[in-house]
């Protein structure tokens, strides 16, 4: 896991052919906005979220955030225990987002 600044993620993202953006945040949360191409995959939903990453493709590379932070450093943690070797987290998260985001 590494940890990427707003500036790092959206360098490194633009330039990632083999990446994909979960959104760890509630579905509450997700109904504020979210940054486009995200997939939904609510933490908090315990062995269900389990489940979800483990149908993920683990040779993609996994840019993953939450509201601040937190939470998707622990996706990310339990990602690299399921074997997924490339996982960013977005240190500030959602609430420091400055990028493209799309509006329920």
């Amino acid at each position: 896991m590494a940890d990427l600044t707003q500036e790092e993620w959206k360098e490194q993202l633009s330039k990632d052919d083999n990446a994909c953006v979960i959104d760890v945040r509630t579905e509450d949360e997700v109904e504020e906005g979210f940054i486009p191409t995200a997939k939904h995959i609510d933490i908090y939903l315990g062995q269900e979220f389990i489940d979800q990453i483990e149908a993920l493709d683990k040779s993609k590379n996994y840019y993953i955030y939450c509201r601040s932070g937190g939470r998707s450093a622990q996706a990310c943690a339990v990602m690299n225990q399921l074997g997924y070797s490339n996982t960013y987290n977005l240190l500030g998260g959602f609430s420091e987002w400055q990028g493209e985001v799309i509006n329920n």
